[in-house]
C-alpha cells in the first residue's frame, strides 16, 4: 500500500486547547518535532521545547512551527522547568530516549506543578508501570511499543496482522474475505486504484476490524514459515567453509588425498580384499607399518604412515580452530550456517528490538544485523537466540552473511535516514524485487522513494506513536493505535459531558461525525459496554463511548462530547 499524505494540519475544524494552553516539551528528535506540530498546528496550543545545546546544533529544527519556542539548557533542573513556563503548563512530554532520565525530570516538574498531566516516553514498560503510580498524573507510553507492530505487519503482509485487545475481547485487522460477516466490527479502509488508502470509507472497505475467538482467528491463515534446512552435504560443506580457515582446509585435503592413494596402492600391492585393504591402511596410518619385503607393499606403508601422522594434528587443529571460530561468530556476528525464508531486520534500538522480538514470537526466522556491539537489542537478540551480525548494513559482504539473497524481506529501523535508503538499495542491487520495509521520517521523501526506486513500503515510528503521546497529553485515554499505510487510526474512549452535543442525541450522530466508528458504549455504572449498539440507541450523560477514529475524526467527537463548560469543545 503506497504512502499517503497526512492531512492538513490547518483544517478548518482543528480543535482548539483551552485558551492556547501551554505545553512543555523535552527533547529534540524526530518524536519530538511531531509532537509539538500537533500540539501547535493541530490544537492551537502554546509549546516550550526544552533541549540542551547540543540537542539544539544536531537535532530537529522547529523553526517552521508558529507557536513553538525552543530553549537550550544544560540540564532539565528546576531553574530550566520554572524557565518554560512549567507553573502554569497544562501538560509535560518527557520524549528524550532516557528512561531513569526522564523519570528523574518528571519528580522535579511535579514538585513545581503538582496538578501537572505528565507522559513519560519509555522502553521499559514494566518499569513504567510502577513509575506511573509515583505520580498523581501520569501516562508512561513507548513509540517503539507502538510503532513495531507496523513494522511486523508490513514486512509479513496478512501473516501479522494488527491486533489489539480490548474489555475481554480480541480485535485484529483483516481482509474482508478473510474474516467471517458476523465477525466484521467496523470497515476501516478501502484501497483506492492508485494503491492509497481511503481510511474510514462509507462503505466497499477491503481491510476490516474484526473480532477473534481465538487463535487462528486471530493470525488468520497460518503462514508457511520454513522449517530450518536438515543437515546435508551441500550444507557441512558450507559449514566447514567459514569455520575452518582455507589453509587449514588446503592441508587436510592434501593429507587426506595422500591417506586415500597410499590405501589403495597398498591394497592393490598386497593383493588383499577391499575390506582388508580399508583395515591395513587404518592400522598402518595410525599404529604404524610391519616391516615387508615387498618394495611396492613398503612403499605404500611409508605414504600411508606419513599421511596418517599429519592427518592426527590437522583434524585436531581443524576442530579446535571450528569451536573457536564458531565461538567468536556468537560474539562478533559472523554466521556459520546459511538462511532460507528469513526476515532480515537491520538496527537493533528500540523499534528493531521489539520487531525481532515480535517475529520470533510469530516463528518467523530472523536474521539482525546492527553495527554496534553495545546497541540496546544485540544482547535481547542473543539471549533469544537470534543471529546477529555486527557490521555495516550497507556493505554488501554484510548482507550476504545475513544470507539477503535468501530472505523473505528486509526492515531497515535504524534512526538514520540515509542510512536505512543506503541499506535498502545495496540489498535491492543484490537481490532484485526484494520486499523492504523502510524507517523514515519525511513522508515527501518516502513518495518520491517509491516513485523512483519502487520501495512502497516506508513507516515513520513517530508518525505512528506521535497521536498517542498527543491523545495522552491531553488526557485522552487512548487504547491502540492502528496503522493504514501511513496513515494512523486510534482506538479511543471518551465520556458524554453533560449538556453536550451527544446528550441524548441518537448514537448515529457520533458514528457519522466523519472519520469515526462507535465500537461500544457503555453507561454509567456498567461493568461491560454494548458492542455494536443499534444506531438509534440515545446517548446519556457520562456514556462512555469506544471508538475508531482518524486524528481530525476524533477530534471532532471530543467536541461533540464535551461539556458546554470544557473549552475543548472550542473550534477554530
Amino acid at each position: 500500500m503506497a504512502p499517503s499524505k497526512s492531512p492538513p494540519p490547518h483544517a478548518r475544524d482543528t480543535p482548539r486547547t483551552p485558551d492556547g494552553d501551554l505545553f512543555v516539551v523535552c527533547g529534540a528528535d524526530a518524536l519530538t518535532y511531531r509532537l509539538a506540530e500537533e500540539l501547535s498546528q493541530r490544537y492551537a496550543a502554546r509549546v516550550t521545547v526544552l533541549m540542551t545545546p547540543t540537542q539544539r546544533r544536531t537535532g530537529r529544527d522547529f523553526s517552521d512551527l508558529d507557536g513553538v519556542r525552543v530553549i537550550a539548557v544544560d540540564r532539565l533542573d528546576d531553574d530550566a522547568f520554572l524557565t518554560a513556563g512549567i507553573r502554569e503548563a497544562t501538560g509535560l512530554a518527557l520524549a528524550d530516549q532516557d528512561d531513569v532520565g526522564n523519570i528523574h525530570a518528571a519528580m522535579r516538574a511535579e514538585d513545581l506543578n503538582g496538578r501537572l498531566r505528565i507522559v513519560i516516553r519509555m522502553f521499559n514498560l514494566s518499569l513504567g508501570l510502577r513509575v506511573r503510580q509515583l505520580f498523581r498524573d501520569c501516562a508512561v507510553i513507548s513509540d517503539s511499543a507502538i510503532a513495531a507492530p507496523a513494522f511486523v505487519q508490513a514486512a509479513l503482509g496478512d501473516g501479522a496482522p494488527v491486533s489489539f485487545r480490548l474489555n475481554g475481547r480480541t480485535f485484529h485487522v483483516a481482509q474482508r474475505g478473510d474474516v467471517p460477516p458476523k465477525d466484521v466490527v467496523c470497515d476501516l479502509a478501502r484501497t483506492l486504484a492508485d494503491g492509497t488508502p481511503e481510511i474510514l470509507p462509507d462503505g466497499g472497505a477491503d481491510v476490516v476490524l474484526a473480532v477473534a475467538h481465538g487463535e487462528r482467528a486471530l493470525i488468520g491463515e497460518p503462514r508457511p514459515v520454513r522449517p530450518p534446512r536438515p543437515w546435508s552435504l551441500p550444507s557441512v560443506v558450507r559449514f566447514l567453509r567459514r569455520a575452518v580457515s582455507r589453509s587449514l582446509r588446503i592441508a587436510l585435503g592434501v593429507a587426506f588425498t595422500l591417506l586415500v592413494a597410499g590405501g589403495v596402492s597398498l591394497t592393490v600391492s598386497s593383493g588383499a580384499s577391499t575390506w582388508e585393504g580399508i583395515y591395513q591402511t587404518l592400522i598402518t596410518a595410525f599404529s604404524g607399518a610391519d616391516a615387508s619385503h615387498s618394495t611396492a607393499v613398503q612403499i605404500s606403508q611409508i605414504v600411508v604412515t606419513v599421511a596418517g601422522m599429519a592427518l592426527v594434528p590437522l583434524l585436531t587443529a581443524a576442530v579446535v580452530e571450528g569451536l573457536v571460530n564458531t565461538k567468536l561468530a556468537l560474539t562478533t556476528g559472523k554466521l556459520l550456517t546459511s538462511y532460507d525464508g528469513h526476515v532480515v531486520v537491520v538496527g537493533l534500538g528500540n523499534v528493531g528490538t521489539r520487531v525481532v522480538r515480535s517475529l520470533r514470537d510469530l516463528g518467523v526466522p530472523v536474521v539482525a544485523i546492527d553495527r554496534s556491539e553495545d546497541a540496546r537489542g544485540v544482547a535481547i537478540a542473543r539471549e533469544l537466540e537470534i543471529p546477529v551480525v555486527i557490521g555495516d548494513a550497507s556493505r554488501e559482504e554484510t548482507l550476504r552473511t545475513a544470507s539477503i539473497g535468501t530472505c523473505s524481506a528486509l526492515v531497515v529501523v535504524s534512526t538514520d535516514d540515509v542510512v536505512n535508503l543506503e541499506a535498502a538499495l545495496h540489498a535491492r542491487a543484490l537481490r532484485p524485487g526484494l520486499k523492504v520495509v523502510l524507517r523514515l521520517f519525511d513522508s515527501d521523501f518516502a513518495e518520491r522513494l517509491q516513485r523512483t526506486f519502487d520501495i512502497a513500503t516506508s513507516r515513520s515510528v513517530s508518525s505512528i506513536a506521535a497521536p498517542a503521546f498527543v491523545a495522552s497529553l491531553l488526557e485522552r485515554e487512548v487504547l491502540a493505535t492502528i496503522p493504514i499505510g501511513r496513515r494512523v487510526l486510534l482506538v479511543a474512549e471518551l465520556p458524554v459531558g453533560p449538556g453536550s452535543v451527544l446528550d441524548g442525541a441518537a448514537l448515529s450522530v457520533a458514528a457519522g461525525a466523519g472519520n469515526s466508528r462507535v465500537l461500544a458504549v457503555g453507561a454509567l455504572g456498567e461493568p461491560r459496554p454494548t458492542w455494536a449498539p443499534a444506531g438509534e440507541h440515545r446517548l446519556r450523560p457520562h456514556d462512555r463511548l469506544t471508538v475508531v477514529a482518524s486524528r481530525a475524526g476524533l477530534s471532532r467527537l471530543l467536541r461533540m462530547a464535551a461539556a458546554p463548560d470544557e473549552p475543548v469543545a472550542a473550534t477554530r
